[in-house]
This record gives C-alpha cells, sequence and structure tokens, in this order.
C-alpha cells in the first residue's frame, strides 16, 4: 500500500469519529492530497482537485462534528427521523397475559364445565378467577383469568350443550395459545438503540411500548439554488432554451434522503440575487446547481469570496462532476443560531455531473447532520470492462445482475437516461476497470440494495 492509499484509508476512519479536531486533520489531508494532486502530470494541465474518496469523507465529517440537535415530535411526526436516544420501552409487551386465540379459557384437566354464556372480550377488565375444572369463552387479546391454565381453540374443541361439557380434541399442553406478560419485552428494556431510523413498524412498536413522542434528530434543512438564464421550468425547448432537469429532481431526491427541504428557487445567473440567497437563508445547507466553474455568468465563487465563505473543496478529482464544490458560510452574530455551521454545496450543471455531486458532497454531509448511520461499503465485480479516466476517480450508472455490476450506456455528464434506469454508481478507479474487477458500489435512495445487511436477533 502506497503512503496516499494510508492517507486515503485514514480519511475513511475519520468519516466515524464524531470529534472537531479530526475535522481539521481531515482538512489537512484534503489539502495534502489536492497538493500531491496538482503536481505536473506528463501531457496534461495542472490538476487540483481533491481526490475523491477524501472530499467525500471530509463531508461526512463535518456533519458528525455539528453539535447535535434534538427535538421532541409526536409520533405522527417522526417518521423518517432517526432516534436521538434508545427506544426503551415503557411498559410490559404484552402488559398482561393475553389469549392468543379464540376459544376457550380453561383451568386444570377436562372436561371442563362451562362457565355461562358470556365470553371474555378484549379490553375489558378483569374476570374473576377461574374455578378448577372451569372453562369460559374468550377472545383473542382478552386478559387471561386468574387460575386459568391453558386456551383451546375454537376448532380443536367441542361442546356437549345438554350437559353444559367442553372436550377438547386435541392434547391440551398448559399455557398454550396464552400470551404471557412481558413476552416480548418487560418494562425498561432497550428495543431499539439511539440513531435507529424511525419507520412505520418502530411507530408500531413506539406505540405499543406507551409512547406518544418520541425524541428524535431534526431533518437538516435545505434550501436549493437553481442557476442559469437558460433554463426553462415547462414546455419544450427552443431559442437556446432548454428544459430544467435538476430541480424538479434534486428536492426528491434530498426527500429521500430523510431531508427537510424548505424551498427550490430558480435565481438565473444574478449575482446579486445568489449573494442574498447566501447571506440570508437559515437553511443547514445550501445547495445550489450549475455556475460553479470559471465563466463569465459562473457566480458562484465570486458570491462566496464577497460572503466570506470558508472553500473547503473546490474541485474533485471526479468524472463526471470535477467542478462541485464545499464551502461553510460565515457565521451570522444577528442570527438565533448563529454559531451553528452552514454550509453550501454547488453541484455543476449538467445532470449526471449534479447527480455525481450530490453522491459526493451532500449525500455524506446531510446523512451525517441527520445522524443516520452511514451504509455498510460493499463491493461487487463488474460484469464488462469498464474505460477510466487517466487519473480521476469515475462514478458509472449500474445495474445489478446475477451478482455482477452492469454498467450502463449514456453515462456522459449530461446524460440521465443511464442514471434514471440505474441501481446505483460504480466507483471506477483512475485507469479503467477489466471485467470481474470487484468495485466499490453507491447505491441510490430508492433502490434495493445487495450489500449484506445485519439484523436484531
Amino acid at each position: 500500500m502506497t503512503g496516499q492509499d494510508h492517507e486515503a484509508d485514514a480519511a475513511y476512519r475519520a468519516v466515524d469519529e464524531p470529534d472537531t479536531d479530526g475535522v481539521e486533520e481531515a482538512l489537512a489531508l484534503v489539502g495534502r492530497r489536492t497538493r500531491q494532486k496538482s503536481a505536473p502530470v506528463p501531457g496534461t494541465a495542472r490538476h487540483r482537485a481533491a481526490p475523491w474518496p477524501d472530499a467525500r469523507a471530509l463531508a461526512a465529517r463535518l456533519g458528525r462534528a455539528a453539535p447535535p440537535r434534538t427535538q421532541r415530535v409526536p409520533l405522527d411526526q417522526a417518521l423518517g427521523r432517526v432516534l436521538a436516544e434508545p427506544l426503551t420501552a415503557l411498559c410490559d409487551l404484552p402488559p398482561f397475559d393475553t389469549s392468543a386465540m379464540d376459544g376457550w379459557a380453561v383451568a386444570g384437566p377436562g372436561p371442563w364445565t362451562v362457565q355461562g354464556d358470556d365470553s371474555i372480550l378484549a379490553g375489558h377488565a378483569d374476570a374473576p378467577p377461574l374455578p378448577d375444572g372451569a372453562a369460559v369463552r374468550i377472545a383473542t387479546g382478552a386478559r387471561i383469568p386468574p387460575e386459568a391454565t391453558a386456551v383451546i381453540r375454537t376448532e380443536h374443541s367441542r361442546t356437549d350443550t345438554d350437559k353444559g361439557q367442553l372436550y377438547a380434541e386435541r392434547e391440551v399442553a398448559p399455557g398454550q395459545d396464552i400470551r404471557p406478560r412481558g413476552q416480548e419485552c418487560r418494562s425498561g428494556d432497550q428495543l431499539l438503540p439511539a440513531a435507529s431510523l424511525v419507520t412505520p413498524a418502530v411507530l408500531g412498536l413506539a406505540a405499543a411500548a406507551g409512547y406518544d413522542e418520541l425524541l428524535t434528530v431534526p431533518r437538516p434543512r435545505v434550501e436549493v439554488l437553481v442557476l442559469g438564464d437558460e433554463l426553462l421550468t415547462a414546455g419544450l425547448p427552443h431559442d437556446g432554451l432548454i428544459r430544467d432537469a435538476l430541480g424538479p429532481m434534486i428536492g426528491p431526491w434530498l426527500r429521500a434522503l430523510g431531508v427537510e427541504v424548505i424551498a427550490t428557487r430558480h435565481l438565473g445567473d444574478d449575482a446579486e440575487a445568489l449573494h442574498e440567497a447566501v447571506t440570508t437563508s437559515d437553511a443547514d445547507l445550501l445547495l445550489t446547481t450549475g455556475g460553479t466553474a470559471a465563466g463569465p455568468v459562473d457566480h458562484v465563487h465570486p458570491v462566496l469570496r464577497k460572503a466570506g465563505a470558508e472553500l473547503l473543496v473546490d474541485g474533485v478529482a471526479v468524472r463526471p462532476g470535477h467542478p462541485m464544490l464545499l464551502a461553510r458560510l460565515a457565521a451570522d452574530p444577528h442570527r438565533p443560531d448563529g454559531s451553528r455551521d452552514r454550509y453550501l454545496v454547488g453541484l455543476p450543471g449538467n445532470p449526471l455531473a449534479a447527480v455525481s455531486g450530490l453522491l459526493t458532497l451532500a449525500e455524506p454531509l446531510l446523512r451525517a447532520l441527520a445522524a443516520r448511520p452511514a451504509p455498510a461499503p460493499y463491493r461487487a465485480p463488474v460484469r464488462d470492462e469498464v474505460h477510466g479516466h487517466p487519473y480521476d476517480t469515475r462514478l458509472v450508472p449500474f445495474v445489478h445482475r446475477a451478482d455482477q455490476l452492469v454498467p450502463l450506456h449514456y453515462n456522459g455528464p449530461a446524460m440521465l437516461r443511464g442514471i434514471a434506469a440505474a441501481d446505483g454508481l460504480a466507483v471506477v478507479p483512475p485507469g479503467g476497470a477489466r471485467a470481474g474487477d470487484e468495485l466499490e458500489v453507491l447505491d441510490l435512495p430508492w433502490a434495493p440494495s445487495n450489500a449484506q445487511d445485519g439484523c436484531f436477533t
């Protein structure tokens, strides 16, 4: 392993350590690796972009270093958030012995004498103790009467109405079809650890365990700023104007990551409007599309300088998406939360290049701000040879087929046809990959993953 490989490993390890000193180390590492990359390459121009793994690790590190924020919300507002504390049972589950089936509660050996015509129903108060040799009808979920020893399912029993007797048609085992109190958990048991994603099933478990509210990590708030005078929001392209593909895509993509998108605004190529948005927004992250290069209407860099922002990543050695950037916005002492770090991620204007920027800088930062654990990294063999860039990482759309990655066509920076059909992006190292090589995989947030998932046992 080379010295640069060891440094890349250090950047990855830094992602999981939330101390702020590590952020400074990661920043220094990105800077050092960028300077190393800046050495002239024979036959090429100087290359000043940060290495792709270092930039991605730094984005995650910044999010993890943010001071923790919590918010207690009703159950109906907690879906998609992350638990800020372990989910601990507030009661036994079930809270009392209950019947698992419709049938008969019986006491002792049979046959049993039927106790009247009434049934014990779910939701009713305690029934009187059941005498030895007696039986009483019971519904699923109803409390087991004291002294009852088993439940006989209706279909496994017969009654002699003349004698008022109940007979079992199968052997009766003590405790059968009774859910004992605390079978699932006891009060005080930890049901889920902190940082668990609140899914519909988690909401059901929390309600059953006695919760009306959950302490969660607030969703990061993002404002999307779509730049470019050439963009149409409706109709067919005409007269040099093209449809905006990023405005309709970015917001839903971010919501799939558990983010609150507070606005998507079209600013055109207006430096003053961009400066006002950068200096007045209260979003945790501003995300711009286009304007990150050095053309006559590329205003992102000048606006960031004017706003006093700290440029942390200025270009990444990845194709597509090379001119992406990450900046820390200047603190505003006049805001109630003025000490909180706010960030801007500048995405390139080409659609697939913007997707690359989302996955490289925005997704790791936002995932960490939301306290969502990063998915376990995994690799898979590629079916076909993939051409690489001489010194940059490539991100190539693929689909899973028979445990292999099949690269898709239409993977140019301005194309969305490939990514629209893809399961994810394959990380192709500089120089490319041969058929059978194992590549790192970046799954899309809505696509099924072939990674090995853990489970609770």
